[in-house]
């Protein structure tokens, strides 16, 4: 309870701290990424499809937390500059599964070193052991507010 006995106190809620640290996080990225051409979604995209080849628009937007309109937007964009190639037709059903270009390849290079520097600066103050115990904490929290706890 806040100190006027009514809603949260910001100061001692770990979900308010958490979006606050998300958001310092998600600033530290644009940051980083904005001298390439990026954006987070931009890089996150390219990251999925990395790991993940032939990816469908739908599969991307879940993985980057955007719409599929945002998604499907920013894959016009990314195909029009050479960043990844999707085919004219889809193979099954209506889902065109999207690559990577060399040149999407080399650009997440530089884009990944730049977030894993922001990463490294965050993790900063912590110990190996901190990290491992605050990696799997947060892990939990996801699971069980996915309710797959």
């Amino acid at each position: 309870m806040s100190q006027d006995g009514g809603g949260v106190d910001l100061n001692k809620s770990l979900g308010y701290l958490l979006k606050e640290t998300s958001s310092a996080l998600r600033a530290a990225m644009e940051e980083v990424l904005r001298p390439l051409g990026m954006t987070v979604t931009h890089y996150s995209c390219l990251e999925l499809l990395a790991q993940r080849p032939g990816l469908s628009n739908s599969e991307l937007a879940r993985g980057t937390f955007v719409t599929r309109q945002s998604m499907n937007v920013l894959l016009q964009a990314l195909e029009r500059d050479g960043y990844v190639t999707r085919p004219a037709e889809a193979p099954v059903g209506k889902a065109l599964p999207t690559r990577l270009t060399p040149r999407g390849r080399r650009s997440l290079e530089k884009a990944s070193a730049a977030v894993r520097s922001v990463e490294v600066r965050m993790l900063a103050g912590l110990t190996e052991t901190e990290q491992a115990a605050a990696f799997r904490i947060l892990q939990s929290m996801a699971r069980s507010l996915r309710g797959d706890a």
